[in-house]
């Protein structure tokens, strides 16, 4: 699906409506949702724009990967679901779907931000296949995974600064959300027994 803009878009649109289905269950504030919505919006129709399939631009591709990553992760979602599952003093099965939701809204928050900083700085990212290439999104969407959880797998990695960096909040958020988030959900399920 990633080969042509009109995949790139589809997927876009799926990740898009897997994260309205998160934020209908996190009941925010009504200035909030609009704030979330508005975002929403741009990105669905900046993602799913011809402008963006028929003359695409550097500039347009780094405004949807930063207000992507804005949604899923800086603005909305991720926070969001983190405090709904920090609300209750039992976790019950919603909060344990919600960390699952969360780590993985999570992981495509970092995905575009790699991909906005590959975007801005060609060559920020390394793979064993095909070296110079610049990375895919599934690639993008993969080293996020193995970083966010702390596996590594290690065959792409960061070359710049800039990426460096990024890796490295990844990696400190990945090993902060296990013993913050997870570890306090379970102490809750073992409290409940």
């Amino acid at each position: 699906m990633e080969a042509t803009p009109l995949g790139r878009a589809l997927f876009g649109a799926f990740g898009l409506v897997v994260l309205g289905l998160a934020l209908h269950v996190v009941k925010r504030s009504p200035a909030q949702t609009w704030i979330a919505g508005l975002l929403a919006l741009l990105v669905l129709t900046l993602s799913l724009s011809l402008i963006d399939m028929l003359l695409p631009s550097p500039l347009l591709d780094w405004l949807i990967a930063i207000l992507e990553a804005a949604f899923y992760f800086y603005f909305y979602a991720a926070a969001s679901l983190i405090a709904y599952m920090s609300a209750d003093q039992h976790a019950t099965t919603d909060e344990l779907y919600a960390v699952g939701a969360t780590f993985t809204l999570l992981a495509w928050a970092f995905a575009h931000l790699y991909s906005f900083c590959q975007l801005l700085l060609p060559g920020s990212f390394v793979a064993m296949l095909e070296p110079q290439a610049a990375r895919t999104w599934m690639e993008l969407l993969f080293l996020s995974f193995t970083t966010l959880s702390g596996v590594g797998l290690g065959d792409i990695g960061p070359l710049t600064p800039m990426a460096r960096s990024l890796v490295m909040i990844e990696e400190f958020a990945g090993v902060m959300y296990l013993a913050l988030v997870v570890s306090r959900l379970i102490a809750l399920s073992v409290n409940k027994r």
